[in-house]
């Protein structure tokens, strides 16, 4: 298509027939496309990438955390949904937080700690997917380790943000400020002790961590710091295979994983827009953006309602994915006018974070997505283990009676979601955008771009972007985005806001890859926003 867009995108797909890796760090990127040049699949390349992120991109995910994937097997063709997320511990309920003086979930610290579910989701998907064992999916993330790594420029704003955090906890700023700050682009980290943490998992499997002498060590620092999460809620836990949901978008079938994950607000949106002729409107016009941005504002008002852990809430997924529902919803948007306080629809019911994508020679391929939350967590790093909790707790809710009530051994809602595209049965897209709430809007910005006006993925991905900002019904919107649109949207009622900080991740960073239809070539592309890129085989 011969579209003129007001932005320059100034770096080329990349492309490749036998293997790709797209990630947020080009060293962990390598780490995977190695798995795939000695021969393993996309799932082994899946789980490199991210055990090696866990070393250089440290305050966005980790062993702490906690991981969804969707997964597509080439052979069988079968598209397969991981939940590798982990529960609250037995002991927590409102009653023991409000005894403790909360009158909402601590964001940070240790009782916003829950169980970590990312190790558990490597060897549930390495056992029964992938091709090579722990070890051999673990050493680059341990080279990395043990030898060292250059820290990124993004990365190292990103880990000098935190240091506050960092020094609230002596163990943290002991592991991640080395030399009393946090490290400079180009200054070389050597993490020792998650390097000997990999070690004991490459020989011991998961029951080291979630049974053995990491389980202990883990236990033991959260009764130190005074939280409830104790030994049994870590040799309970277990991932879960669950049934991707969709919905159909000009052609295009859009997969996500289902709650507790909040990849239902994208398809909510998707639904709601395919109502409209998007491309009249103009690319990043003022109709278009505002039409967006109204149709997020239901997808997150409906979230915020009903997305929580399904085996503990009933969740009307198939009306809230209907049609009817889509059209109604859509009856909801003033043209001319913002929504100022958005309430959870009705249906009619009958009865930081790091995303990498990785795909093989042989048609299979994994979307990835890796988390502790917000930057390093609860900011509590478990002693001699390198291993930084998480605050994924933070996201239940207190209120009596709410679908995502905090519970005992419960998963809360979810803000990290890998996506994929089909396209007449075969695998098109498999990407994400990683950055808590910005997550399902980058999804659905991402997906217009490459669906409504022909963009290709780099492309796709280098276009400005707007956030919204549900909690205080505001947006904020990169440069790219003319000042006539946000004036012109200002008068709409939209309450605009800049972000505080130039190098600001509240826009994410997505990664993409591509099956062209006809060739079955692999087509990836990676967010200039953040320090990584992507990496095909030969």
């Amino acid at each position: 298509m011969n579209v003129k867009y007001s932005f320059p995108s100034r770096r080329s797909a990349v492309m490749s027939r036998s293997g790709m890796v797209a990630t947020s760090q080009p060293l962990a990127a390598q780490a995977g496309v190695e798995m795939l040049r000695r021969g393993g699949n996309a799932i082994d390349a899946a789980i490199a990438t991210a055990a090696a992120l866990n070393v250089v991109e440290p305050m966005s995910t980790g062993l702490g955390g906690d991981a969804f994937a969707l997964v597509y097997l080439g052979r069988s063709r079968e598209l397969k949904a991981l939940n590798a997320s982990g529960r609250s511990p037995y002991a927590a309920t409102p009653e023991a937080y409000r005894k403790m003086g909360y009158r909402q979930m601590p964001e940070k610290g240790i009782h916003a700690v829950t169980v970590p579910g990312t190790l558990d989701g490597w060897c549930r998907l390495l056992e029964e997917h992938g091709t090579m064992s722990l070890g051999q999916v673990l050493a680059p993330a341990i080279k990395l380790a043990e030898d060292g790594f250059p820290v990124t420029e993004i990365i190292s704003h990103s880990w000098e943000k935190q240091r506050t955090l960092l020094e609230r906890d002596a163990g943290a700023a002991r592991v991640y400020l080395p030399a009393g700050r946090a490290p400079g682009a180009g200054e070389v980290v050597v993490q020792a002790e998650l390097a000997e943490t990999f070690k004991k998992i490459a020989r011991g499997g998961r029951d080291v961590f979630y049974r053995g002498e990491i389980a202990g060590a883990i236990a033991d620092c959260v009764r130190a710091h005074g939280g409830l999460l104790n030994r049994r809620d870590l040799a309970d836990h277990t991932s879960t295979w669950v049934t991707p949901i969709s919905t159909g978008y000009r052609g295009y079938d859009i997969y996500q994983c289902p709650p507790n994950g909040q990849g239902l607000v994208a398809l909510l949106a998707l639904n709601i827009l395919a109502g409209y002729d998007l491309r009249s409107l103009g690319h990043n016009s003022a109709a278009y953006l505002h039409r967006l941005i109204e149709a997020l504002k239901l997808g997150f008002a409906d979230a915020e309602k009903y997305v929580a852990d399904p085996d503990f809430a009933d969740i009307p997924l198939q009306e809230l994915l209907s049609a009817s529902y889509a059209e109604k919803q859509r009856r909801r948007i003033d043209e001319d006018r913002a929504g100022e306080e958005v309430a959870a629809g009705a249906p009619e019911v009958a009865g930081d974070t790091v995303y990498l994508a990785t795909s093989d020679g042989e048609g299979n391929s994994v979307s990835f997505i890796n988390s502790l939350y917000q930057a390093f967590g609860s900011g509590v790093v478990v002693e001699g283990t390198g291993i930084c909790l998480q605050n994924r707790g933070a996201l239940f809710s207190l209120e009596a009676g709410h679908r995502n009530v905090l519970e005992p051994h419960k998963r809360p809602y979810h803000t990290i979601i890998p996506g994929m595209v089909f396209k007449d049965g075969e695998l098109f897209l498999t990407f994400g955008v990683m950055g808590g709430f910005m997550q399902p809007q980058g999804h659905v910005q991402l997906l217009l771009n490459i669906i409504d006006f022909g963009m290709d993925v780099q492309t796709a991905l280098d276009a400005p972007r707007f956030r919204y900002y549900h909690q205080q019904n505001a947006c904020a919107f990169e440069k790219g985005i003319s000042p006539e649109a946000r004036q012109e949207l200002t008068q709409k009622g939209h309450r605009i806001i800049e972000p505080d900080d130039p190098y600001s991740q509240d826009f994410g960073g997505g990664q993409v890859i591509m099956r062209h239809p006809g060739s079955k070539v692999l087509i990836a592309g990676s967010d200039p926003r953040k320090d990584g890129g992507a990496i095909g085989t030969w």
